[in-house]
């Protein structure tokens, strides 16, 4: 391709193919923001779980260790199922974007050793 006279190259084009790509660069930005939002979520759900099967195992209340092992931030995004000796933990993460409920709900579970036996 010729040079043009005036010295401009093509300099417009690399700013015109900036601007194409920039929405691109941010979906995947908030995608990758959301999967860290969703794996911390999971790492809170197994330390929920066993601080409520811990306080299960000393005849505590499994929903209060739960809540007390969770953020501030999580309230109204929990759920929790005690059945014998075991202990579900069920968390919704933070959505940056609108989402259907539930898509992205976290859960773990733990199990105190010789409940049920």
């Amino acid at each position: 391709m010729p040079e043009r006279r005036n010295g401009r190259g093509s300099s417009g084009q690399a700013a015109v193919e900036l601007v194409a790509a920039l929405p691109a660069l941010l979906l995947a930005g908030v995608v990758a923001l959301q999967l860290l939002a969703t794996g911390y979520a999971l790492t809170l759900a197994d330390g929920a779980a066993e601080s409520g099967a811990a306080a299960l195992a000393a005849g505590r209340p499994a929903e209060a260790a739960v809540s007390a092992a969770l953020p501030g931030w999580m309230e109204g995004r929990v759920g929790v199922d005690v059945e014998g000796g075991r202990v579900r933990v069920r968390l919704r993460p933070p959505a940056l974007i609108p989402l259907p409920a539930g898509i992205l709900e976290v859960d773990s579970t733990a199990v105190v050793a010789g409940a049920g036996r």
